[in-house]
């Protein structure tokens, strides 16, 4: 899902995760922080068993793509994963960012590419546009208190 702020790309995507749920499936939500996990367990020499419990997942679910910046070993780990799951396994990413910007996630076109060609081979993408959720209660709440 792409889309701007506010309009309820999290909101759906625990929605879907919890329908998942229901039906019986295995279901794992991170934000993009991930990255840092998969960083923090590399360290530790980890990496093997968090990669297999992750395996074990039937919906991995990453919010909030393109938020956060970080390392080129980083982002060649989230690369790992989310190929890993190419025709195996369901993965929803979330993300403010169009596909052509990805670029700045991944740093660098070809690990774009190669993603994308994956990430969009059997996938349904949602582009949520509309005001801010957060915005509009805001300027409510700000017209409601004047009154």
């Amino acid at each position: 899902m792409t889309c701007s702020p506010g309009v309820g790309k999290t909101h759906l995507a625990i929605a879907l995760g919890l329908a998942a749920c229901r039906a019986g499936r295995r279901v794992r939500f991170f934000t993009a922080a991930l990255v840092n996990r998969l960083e923090e367990t590399q360290k530790q020499y980890q990496l093997d068993r968090f990669l297999s419990q992750l395996d074990r997942t039937n919906l991995l679910i990453c919010d909030e793509l393109g938020y956060l910046s970080f390392s080129r070993a980083g982002a060649e780990l989230l690369f790992q994963v989310f190929a890993d799951r190419y025709e195996r396994a369901s993965l929803l990413i979330t993300s403010n960012l169009p596909f052509s910007e990805w670029d700045q996630i991944f740093q660098g076109e070809r690990m774009t590419a190669a993603l994308l060609d994956r990430l969009t081979h059997h996938c349904h993408i949602f582009e949520m546009n509309g005001e801010s959720y957060r915005f509009r209660e805001s300027v409510k709440k700000s017209k409601q208190a004047q009154k």
